[in-house]
This record gives C-alpha cells, structure tokens and sequence, in this order.
C-alpha cells in the first residue's frame, strides 16, 4: 500500500495564520451568526475555499464534500456526566451544534448546491441524550430523536450506518431512521437470508450546473463487520455483515453502471488496517486503506470509526493507479472534514482530475442556533434526569486510579453485576458455583461523591451501553483471562516510583496503537475471595501470580460464572475462552442501568459492603509505588 503525502495530523488550526476576521467572514456569509473564534483559525474563505488550485484545468467544476463523523450522540458542547461544558487539555468542543456552523459557513462560501454533506456513523450512542431517547423515553414509542432532529437542521445528503447503530436493537434503529430526510447507507448489511441489502446501499446526487452535463456522484455506506460480534445479539438471524472490500468490489461497478461520474464512499471502518476482535471473523474491523487499495473507481473516503483525526491522506490503488482520497474529522463533531474534488468534462461525461482535503476545528464557532433550537427541549429533560437523586454514599469513590491499583469504584461495578447473575441463577444448575465479575476503568474521571448519589454519577462509572451476561470458565481459563489482561502492563523491573504512563500500555497521543483503558479488565465478585497479584517484571502470558480463592490457590478444574459484558462475550478485545463459554445468563438488561437500579433500590452506597483490596501491582513479587 502506498500513502502519499504522509498523514496530516495538525489540527486545522495550525500553521494558518490568525484569521477571526476571515472566519467571522466566512460565516456571515453562510448566515450563521459566530461570536467567538480561536486566534489561530482557519485560513481565509477566499484562500482557502474559494480560490483555484494552480494546475487545475480553467473548465473544470469543484464539488465539495463535508463530512462528520463518530458523533455519538453529542449535540451541545456538554458533559453530561459533569454537568457542565465539555473541555479537554486540548481545548476541543464537542457537538453537532458547532460542526453546523462550520457546515453552513463553507456553504455559504462555495455554494450550497455543488455541497454534499455525509457522516461516516455512530450517531444514536453514547451519551445520556441518545441514551434516554433510546431507553428511557424510546422513539419507538412515537419520540423524536434528537440526533434526529438536529441532523434534518444540517441538512445531510446521506449518512453510513456505523456499529453503534445496532445497539438497541433493529426497531429502533428503523424508527430512528424513518425520522431521517435522509438515507442511511451500508452496503454491508445484508438481510441473513437472502443476502440483499437490509438498508439503502447507495444513492447518487445530481448536481446541475447551467449548459453543463449534471455531475452525479454516488455515495456509498459501509460498516465495520464487527457489528456481528458486538451485537450479535440484535442482529443473529437478521442482519449479516460481509467484508467491506468484499462488498465494495460488487456495489461500486453498480455505482458507475447507474451513471455515477464520482464515487464517495462514506465508511464506518478505520484507515489503519487492523481488527480487535482477532481472527474471530474474516474481514478486518478496520479497512479504508484496504478499500482505497484494492476497489477501483473510488475518488474519495470520509473515513470514521476509529476516532482518529487524518486531514487528508492519499492512498494509491493497485489497478488504476490514482489516488484516492482519506479523510477523517475526529469524532462527537470536534472537526469537520472539507474534501474539494475537482472534475472536468469530457464528451458530455465528468472525470476527476484532483482533489484535496482539510479539518476545521469546531471550537472556532459558536454553535449553530437552528441546531440548538431543535434539541433544546430534549436537553433540558434529560438533564432534569440524570441530575435527579436516587441516593447517597457514604463515603467518596473515584475512578482515577483504578488502572493501576484497587478501588472501590470498580469493586462497585463488579459488585452489582455479580449480584444480579448470583440472584438469576437461583434454581439453576449453576446456582452453587462461586460468581466471579469483571470490570474495566472506562472513565478515569468518574466519581461517586460522599453525599447524595444522582444518575449521572452512577452513570459516569459506566459510560457504555453494555448489556450483562453470566458464563462458565474454569479456574484454568480463569488465569488465562487474566494473563490477556495484565498485557496491558509495560514490562518494567524495579519497585518504582513510577508514573501510570511508565506502567500502562495505554491509548495515548504518544502511543495511539497502544491498549484501550476499555480492554484491561479487573477481577472480582461478591466477596473478597478472588484475589492475585499482577508482576509487570515478568513477560506477558506469565504476569498472573498468587491467584487465590477463598484463600486457596485456584483449582484449574473449577468452574466459576463469569459476569461478563456483551462486548467482551462476543470477542471484543480478543480475550480467550468466552466467545465459546457456555452462556447461563443472558436477560438483555444494561449494565449501566443495572447499577442506577441498585443504588435506587438499596438508596445508600456503602463501600465497607463492598470494597475490598484483592489485587495489586507487584515488580518480582516486591510491591511497587506509583505517583499519579
């Protein structure tokens, strides 16, 4: 595979220049009233927009294409979980309010009829707006989604389907789909019978210039395959999930046969090959070079998924020769990609003859009026709900540490989901077996306060939709777990003081293909019987030392019930045993849900009940001191 030039990882911000005037500029234009932008913007609308790149021949036409992607349910630059706006050392906002503003503005610039404007998927996930429109008060009982309602503001052409889509289930992903103006695209979902696509694979949009042939430009949706292991409970027997490459090579000669002068893929997969389920299906998770590469006739990727921010990327495919153009804006609507694509007639048909790419960084712009508007009453009820009390604690738990040391938080987490497969089993062959759970530190900044206890506190422990499952391993499968696991852990010798990063094989700027916090799982139960130490000085498949239960080194031959997430059961994160563990509970109940449910009925939190230290850090079998 050929990439050139080499990614641009910079913000659009950099290296531009200061441009308020410009961008205040830019968006009078597109009519959308801005009050506050960064020093250092985006460059000049007539620079930047409008201007013809030298080469380019005097006849051809610029189409330009605006995409978004990975916005997970966030429409205002609010943190629902803190309860106040959303802020990051980077200085990022967040939200589908403030990508309209820019959307709008480059309208305005270029000309709104020679816009596209897609998204690459995950929309209706992923934070408590999305989350109670799809639970709490379901659209399949007659409410509007807000994502909904703020995307038919923005005035999308077509979005693609991404993995979180199928979350909660195929009806609500109809309902929110026929509150659309718009299609969802995904050539790669395929009804599991006849094979025939289960959603719109493809639509082509005509733009017509006077005494000029219209220019057609088909877009096509995909998603990463992985949705048959994530969901596999929503979408067994229903929905089938080929490869992308696979399914591209079928729809875009359809594409170019049904009239399309250019091709769009919008594609819910990363660009850096690579899966995180394994080898547990045979297409890769994520495949947007691959599809560059080896699909002719594609011009240009809006790339999503994998929450990276690729301005613009070039990638050569292997039978034409061209270049095909990647972009991914980031994700939750903090950049929006801007793909210019230049064409030229020839004998009454268009072909492309360049194209670039750029980002705009959303925490330039103040959000887009119209937008809020349409979501405003939306917000305020879900915020009247997750600030609403449902108990009290007795005493502070935080979340910060718990990469790397013990903590009552996670014992929480683990509590609860032990606690409700130990009372499912009751009558059950299973109902004698000792209930192990396991928890992984989604949210370091999670914290439950020593005082009253409201949703949105519980809920910051537990930040995804994952749905709880019981399992059997034996105490053999049991280490093997838990050697996956401590791969997390860098392999260091010494007893320290270390900082975490010196210790964590964590997803970081520096590290980008590093460990997930979200695939390092902890241990527990109902009671202190599970105990082990983790010795980093050791190389990974031989960390796991001391495992105990109830105060004996474990049997390789018992067998325990795992309480176990859906994600993780189905292979998310590649752990050994569980996709093939017989399954003993199985109710479809959230987890998240789950434990606003217990501090509801039990009304106080006491982690004396529950909170105990049952593993730790060793180097050589010496503790080890870490210093936050």
């Amino acid at each position: 595979m050929t990439s050139s030039p080499d990614d641009i990882q910079a913000r659009s911000t950099s290296s531009r220049g200061s441009s308020r005037r410009q961008l205040l500029a830019m968006a009078a234009v597109g009519g959308v009233g801005v009050a506050s932008v960064g020093a250092a913007a985006s460059a000049s609308a007539t620079e930047r927009l409008g201007a013809r790149r030298p080469g380019v021949p005097a006849g051809a036409v610029r189409l330009t294409v605006l995409g978004t992607s990975d916005l997970h349910g966030n429409v205002y630059n609010w943190d629902y979980f803190k309860n106040a706006d959303y802020s990051d050392a980077a200085g990022n906002a967040v939200g589908l309010a403030r990508a309209s503003t820019i959307i709008k503005a480059v309208r305005g610039v270029v000309g709104a009829a020679t816009c596209i404007t897609l998204d690459a998927g995950d929309i209706i996930q992923g934070t408590p707006l999305a989350y109670y429109y799809a639970k709490v008060d379901p659209i399949t009982g007659g409410a509007t989604h807000p994502m909904a309602a703020a995307m038919n503001k923005v005035g999308y052409d077509a979005a693609a389907l991404g993995n979180h889509e199928f979350n909660y289930g195929l009806d609500t992903l109809r309902a929110f789909e026929k509150q659309l103006n718009f299609p969802l695209l995904s050539a790669n979902s395929v009804d599991w019978n006849t094979g025939r696509p289960a959603f719109k694979p493809w639509v082509i949009k005509t733009v017509r210039r006077r005494g000029r042939a219209p220019i057609k430009v088909g877009i096509l949706g995909l998603v990463t395959p992985g949705v048959a292991i994530w969901d596999s409970a929503n979408v067994e027997g229903k929905v089938r999930f080929p490869g992308i490459v696979e399914q591209a090579k079928i729809f875009v000669p359809r594409l170019k046969r049904a009239g399309a002068d250019v091709v769009i893929v919008s594609c819910h997969s990363g660009a850096d090959t690579s899966s995180s389920y394994g080898d547990a299906l045979p297409y890769p998770e994520n495949a947007s070079s691959l599809l560059a590469e080896q699909v002719p006739h594609i011009d240009a990727i809006l790339v999503g998924h994998a929450h990276k921010e690729i301005e613009q990327r070039y990638v050569t495919n292997t039978t034409t020769g061209r270049q095909v153009l990647l972009s991914e804006p980031y994700y939750w609507g903090m950049r929006v990609t801007e793909m210019s694509i230049d064409v030229e007639e020839r004998r009454g048909r268009w072909h492309v003859v360049g194209s670039t790419s750029r980002l705009y960084n959303s925490n330039e712009v103040e959000p887009d009026a119209a937008v809020i508007g349409a979501v405003r009453k939306a917000h305020r009820t879900v915020l009247a709900y997750v600030n609403g009390v449902i108990g009290t604690s007795t005493t502070a738990m935080s979340a910060a540490t718990s990469r790397y040391e013990d903590t009552a938080a996670i014992d929480f987490i683990n509590y609860v989901q032990a606690d409700a497969v130990k009372a499912a089993l009751a009558g059950t062959p299973e109902a004698d077996l000792p209930v192990l759970s396991i928890a992984a530190p989604f949210n370091k900044e999670a914290a439950i306060p020593a005082g009253e206890v409201t949703v949105r506190d519980v809920a910051g422990l537990y930040i995804y939709d994952n749905t709880l499952l019981g399992i059997t391993l034996t105490g053999a499968e049991v280490k093997d777990y838990l050697e996956q696991s401590a791969t997390y852990f860098k392999q260091v010798s010494g007893t320290g003081p270390f900082t975490p990063d010196q210790l964590t094989n964590a997803v970081t700027v520096l590290a980008p293909n590093g460990t997930p916090d979200y695939n390092y799982d902890i241990m527990g139960g109902l009671d202190a019987d599970l105990t082990y130490d983790i010795d980093i000085a050791q190389a990974p498949g031989s960390r796991i030392a001391n495992l105990a239960y109830a105060g004996s080194p474990i049997d390789p031959a018992a067998r325990f019930v795992i309480a176990i997430n859906n994600y993780r059961q189905s292979g998310g994160g590649g752990f050994p045993h569980v996709k093939t563990a017989p399954v003993v509970y199985n109710r479809q109940i959230e987890i998240r849900q789950l434990l606003i449910d217990w501090a509801t009925a039990n009304g106080e939190i006491d982690p004396s009940v529950f909170a105990s230290i049952d593993w730790k850090l060793v180097s050589n079998g010496s503790s080890i001191t870490i210093t936050g």
